[in-house]
């Protein structure tokens, strides 16, 4: 399992999750994107991004005003 970092640090919704959507289409099936945001709106779309695309949000967090989200590429 790989990981990838994808920084949408400073990006306004829906941008952050409009990234991870592209970013997730060319990765592979059980590796990981590690997102890394600053919009406080990312805390409540990439729980939903994930469940709506059937990919596995497994972890996320906030430190020094920046949240992170572990997304698996399940489908």
């Amino acid at each position: 399992m790989t990981d990838y970092p994808l920084d949408a640090k400073g990006l306004q919704c829906p941008l952050p999750v409009l990234r991870a959507r592209k970013a997730l289409k060319t990765i592979a099936i059980g590796d990981t994107l590690t997102v890394e945001a600053t919009d406080p709106g990312a805390v409540k779309d990439f729980p939903a991004f994930c469940e709506a695309t059937g990919n596995a949000l497994r972890s996320s967090g906030q430190r020094d005003g920046v949240y992170h989200f572990v997304i698996e590429r399940i489908v």
